[in-house]
């Protein structure tokens, strides 16, 4: 397939792509490193439940992150596709839906950690259980938050695999950057597979290395898509019509 001239839609979902990278990335870093971590006591059910109801608001703005992440991420799949449908479309297509399964388990992720924070409430159905249980069953929830998360992972690999190979064949970004991009990308979809088949993998291969250098892409890419723009297409030359 030609690719054709950048038009200006592609110009104008370029800038929309970049910012949203980038506070989408924002998003994720305040959700976790500033409230998750602070709120969640790996191995004790109780005292994390004791950190939930102390902080409230807080878990409430760390569930409103994920719904915010979420909508950016349906807002970036839409702005990808538009400026890669011209390269390939049904690749753009294929990429735009496995971030929409990505954005969908975020949803899910919101939803288990609004149960949680029900379990802990003050509900008149709640007194049947104990304390303890109550606790525990809350600290499962957030544990499937996670596990939703690594269920999407593969999606959200996949469709940043897809990309890079479609940035790369249409050079509108430097094919360094798409090259890095596809690497990582791929690298990350190994991961996330060999984790879902091998609970331990996270033993051999530590997890934050699994959607870092990806994470690094993506965040590069959108300080280039925001400042930089899209390069025109620098393909070969049409020939000459001979006289």
């Amino acid at each position: 397939m030609t690719i054709s001239a950048i038009d200006e839609s592609q110009r104008k979902a370029a800038r929309v792509a970049g910012f949203t990278f980038l506070f989408a990335m924002a998003i994720v870093v305040l959700a976790n490193y500033g409230i998750s971590f602070r709120l969640i006591v790996p191995g004790n059910a109780a005292e994390t439940a004791r950190n939930i109801m102390a902080h409230e608001t807080l878990f409430r703005i760390n569930i409103a992150c994920n719904l915010i992440y979420s909508a950016s991420v349906v807002v970036l799949l839409a702005a990808l596709y538009v400026i890669l449908k011209p390269v390939n479309r049904n690749l753009a297509l294929v990429a735009a839906f496995c971030r929409l399964v990505y954005a969908l388990m975020w949803v899910v992720t919101a939803l288990n950690m609004l149960s949680a924070l029900r379990l802990l409430g003050d509900a008149a159905y709640l007194p049947v259980f104990k304390a303890d249980q109550l606790q525990t069953l809350a600290r499962l929830h957030i544990a499937s938050s996670y596990d939703a998360y690594y269920v999407g992972l593969p999606f959200w690999t996949l469709a940043s695999t897809v990309c890079s190979y479609l940035w790369f064949k249409s050079r509108y970004i430097p094919r360094a950057l798409a090259a890095f991009g596809a690497i990582s990308s791929a690298w990350c979809v190994i991961c996330a597979f060999a984790f879902i088949v091998f609970p331990n993998f996270d033993e051999t291969v530590n997890a934050t290395w699994f959607d870092a250098p990806m994470a690094i892409f993506e965040m590069a890419l959108g300080l280039w898509l925001l400042f930089k723009g899209l390069r025109p297409y620098q393909g070969a030359e049409p020939e000459k019509a001979s006289l």
